[in-house]
């Protein structure tokens, strides 16, 4: 199960993802993140995956092309720090 909480401010948009980000849940955050691409350009996105408890390969790739298109990818967990900067180069 994955659930995405999006919070508009007027300059920002934060994601908070919470669960696992595995192949069934990809393709629902994908249309999610390219319906807000979108219908706001100018507001900075900030994807915080603190509460991300496993990410298959397919989450990798989406995580991957959301921070190729600016969003900041961001956690405290380790196991998703790491997986951030083996994608990511962080």
């Amino acid at each position: 199960m994955l659930r995405i909480t999006i919070t508009n401010t007027a300059t920002l948009e934060r994601w908070s993802l919470h669960g696992r980000l595995v192949a069934p849940w990809v393709a629902e955050l994908k249309a999610t993140w390219n319906t807000a691409r979108r219908t706001v350009r100018r507001r900075r996105r900030i994807v915080n995956l603190d509460e991300v408890t496993f990410i298959d390969k397919s989450g990798e790739q989406i995580l991957r092309a959301m921070s190729k298109q600016g969003a900041r990818l961001v956690a405290s967990d380790v196991y998703v720090r790491h997986v951030l900067a083996r994608i990511c180069g962080k």
